[in-house]
């Protein structure tokens, strides 16, 4: 049975499946989201990108990943969220994708995906990729289950400090509705009955530079093996700021703090920035197969930090 709500209040209200753009639900409709399906698609509102008076961006959950892409605002005030929606997955799926179905999709492990296998995040008591193919998963491993987290957004809008509104939930930040990772069975923390209504993008810090690269294992429409978005503040010739955020690693996208904090002081020089970079796997706790991803992430945080230092800074200089 498919029920068509009108507003986000209704769909809160239901009992069903949510789907927007279903990109990610129909994929896996038959073996793990069977019942009744809730249809957002006569609901009206969270379709808009609103820039707000006192600044910053409010983006309903319903917009498209192509629409965020592409929007102006979003492109002159946050350029590595622009960046980071425009490049992942494929045309097709941007253009029916939502920025809240992004979000909020499902680990893409192919264990949980299967439905002969009762895994950890269905259920079970077991991680099937510890013992069999984790070749994409954790290097990070925060968590029983080894699978990393499927959200590009997710990671992108940690960087930027984003915050959400929620039908029916406290939920504040884009950092509590991800959650810790500390519960095997989530992917993120929207308790049944809430529905994820807008994101909003704090105003960007003025000459603020940001860049996002991820790196993967064919040219086009590929899920990354490690993603970095970063964000740099320059005052004079040294870096007085810097926020970094990562996917691909673990469970859930993580902040580069002990990174962050490392950037501050250091000459505005890419040489510098790049020497820094190997600081990005402290920390790391890589499985059997998941080692290859540490150069991997070094290198991409880097080169982030290189193109973020070569980029037009927000507002100008």
């Amino acid at each position: 049975m498919i029920v068509f709500p009108t507003d986000l209040q209704q769909a809160a209200a239901s009992d069903g499946t949510i789907r927007a753009g279903g990109t990610d639900l129909m994929e896996r409709r038959h073996a793990l989201a069977g019942g009744e399906l809730v249809d957002l698609r006569d609901v009206e509102d969270a379709r808009a990108i609103e820039v707000l008076p006192g600044g910053g961006v409010r983006i309903g959950a319903l917009v498209t990943i192509a629409a965020v892409a592409a929007d102006d605002a979003v492109r002159a005030g946050y350029p590595g969220f622009a960046q980071a929606a425009g490049g992942l997955a494929t045309p097709q799926i941007r253009a029916v994708g939502t920025i809240g179905g992004n979000l909020l999709q499902r680990t893409r492990c192919w264990y949980f995906r299967s439905p002969e296998a009762q895994c950890l995040k269905k259920g079970g008591s077991t991680c099937y990729a510890r013992a069999g193919d984790h070749l994409w998963h954790a290097c990070f491993d925060l968590s029983p289950c080894a699978a990393v987290h499927a959200s590009t957004l997710g990671m992108a809008l940690l960087a930027y400090d984003a915050g959400v509104e929620v039908v029916g939930a406290p939920i504040a930040t884009v950092n509590e509705l991800l959650g810790d990772g500390g519960d095997p069975m989530r992917d993120n923390q929207l308790p049944p009955h809430a529905v994820l209504r807008t994101i909003v993008l704090p105003p960007p810090t003025r000459g603020e530079r940001s860049a996002y690269m991820r790196a993967i294992s064919r040219a086009r429409a590929e899920w990354p093996l490690v993603e970095v978005l970063a964000r740099i503040g320059v005052q004079g010739d040294t870096i007085a700021w810097a926020k970094l955020a990562v996917g691909g690693v673990a469970n859930v996208p993580l902040r580069l703090t002990e990174l962050e904090a490392a950037l501050v002081g250091v000459p505005a020089q890419p040489e510098a920035l790049i020497a820094k970079a190997s600081l990005a796997s402290e920390g790391a706790s890589p499985l059997p197969m998941t080692g290859y991803k540490l150069p991997l992430l070094e290198a991409a945080v880097a080169d982030a930090l290189e193109r973020a230092l070569a980029s037009e800074p927000v507002g100008g200089a």
